[in-house]
């Protein structure tokens, strides 16, 4: 009796530790651009820590190459990881799979560039910063945090109602194992190991263009160049940078427990925005 009531106060507290959202938000009113009805509009989660440490606001892009979400380790764990830190999270499930006839991110941008002015409009009632909004994604992900913060000054969708004159640009970026940034790999892994490739036109680099942080695994088939070759475009920019790489590290680690190795990636982030004002 005594060891079943242990396993049940012990099922109670994992359930416990269970990060949940406190609130879902749908970012648009209606429809998205380009969808016939509002059942495929796009989600946000907002994530408040119990002790609020920072007013900064990390929002997250989990990956699945555009064609699905990895809404556990690259979106919840995360979330959880930076809620015990004392920061507010919010995780974006934007449109997939990829919509036929556009580009394959042209949807999940038009939602993230809307996030982050939904996020930016609810500064003061969520108690976060206004210039204080970042962004992280993973794989696909990754490219999408790479449009949204290189290419904040372009509209991905036409204006729709007031909430579309909030600026639209972040604070800080840190792209995760970002995949499609070389032409060598702009819609697969690398076929050159992205030595010698460009960065895909993707990218604008306008002048919102933010600091960033990138993780990337040495062997991951999205290859790691395409994080070297846009830290040193930042770099040519005076954009202030950081890049970590793990040998013999491939793709989505993300937030699954692993080794002291790259498990320490988000401890990295974290010094890194403490660092540049973001945390404390």
């Amino acid at each position: 009796m005594k060891r079943l009531v242990l396993c049940i106060a012990a099922l109670i507290l994992t359930a416990a530790s269970v990060c949940s959202a406190q609130e879902t938000f749908s970012i648009w009113p209606e429809a998205a651009p380009g969808e016939k009805d509002a059942t495929t509009n796009p989600t946000l989660l907002l994530y408040q820590p119990e002790t609020k440490t920072t007013d900064s606001c990390l929002v997250v892009f989990p990956g699945g190459g555009y064609y699905g979400l990895a809404k556990d380790h690259e979106g919840t764990k995360i979330a959880k990881y930076f809620n015990d830190k004392g920061m507010t999270v919010v995780v974006l499930w934007y449109r997939v799979p990829r919509r036929p006839g556009v580009e394959k991110h042209r949807a999940a941008w038009q939602d993230a560039q809307r996030a982050i002015r939904f996020v930016r409009s609810h500064a003061e009632e969520w108690k976060i910063n206004p210039e204080k909004i970042g962004v992280m994604g993973f794989s696909a992900g990754g490219h999408l945090t790479l449009m949204t913060s290189t290419t904040s000054q372009t509209p991905a969708y036409d204006p729709i109602d007031d909430l579309d004159k909030t600026p639209c640009n972040v604070n800080f970026a840190v792209p995760v194992y970002p995949a499609y940034v070389l032409d060598d790999g702009a819609d697969g892994g690398n076929a050159n190991k992205g030595v010698g490739a460009k960065i895909v036109d993707d990218f604008a680099f306008d002048e919102k263009t933010p600091p960033m942080c990138f993780i990337h695994g040495d062997d991951d088939v999205y290859a790691s160049m395409g994080s070297v070759a846009v830290y040193t475009k930042l770099k040519s920019m005076g954009i202030p940078a950081e890049l970590h790489i793990f040998a013999k590290v491939n793709h989505g680690f993300g937030g699954n427990p692993t080794n002291n190795h790259v498990g320490d990636w988000l401890n990295r982030v974290y010094e890194w925005m403490k660092v540049m004002g973001y945390a404390k």
